[in-house]
């Protein structure tokens, strides 16, 4: 069964960058999405942005144009690029990955911006 792994959490100042990464276990070279999802205290997981299996991505206004989702399927990986960070995005991350058979989360990645 695949495994997910995140890492690249931090504090960081605002208007920094951080990269997550999504480091999976097993082979998923079929997944179908990919998605990037965060929670902060006292909300709801929320979504960030996903990549399909084709390339394609989507993201929440609220990080369109900041964010970058990309893949290395030779490294079974998964990143979250996170440019120009507000101390709104101070929120636990989790990825997700789609199959088929069901989905894979996580365990999360802390990410703090400080003001």
């Amino acid at each position: 069964q695949v495994q997910l792994v995140e890492s690249g959490g931090g504090l960081v100042q605002a208007g920094g960058s951080l990269r997550l990464s999504c480091a999976a276990s097993g082979n998923i070279i079929r997944f179908i999405r990919a998605g990037w999802y965060r929670q902060a205290p006292g909300k709801q997981r929320e979504f960030v942005g996903d990549i399909t299996s084709g390339g394609t991505t989507n993201y929440a206004d609220s990080v369109k144009g900041r964010f970058t989702i990309s893949t290395d399927n030779a490294k079974n990986t998964k990143y979250l690029q996170m440019d120009s960070l507000k101390p709104e995005d101070t929120a636990v991350y989790y990825c997700k990955i789609e199959f088929w058979s069901g989905s894979v989360w996580g365990q999360g990645t802390q990410v703090t911006v400080s003001s």
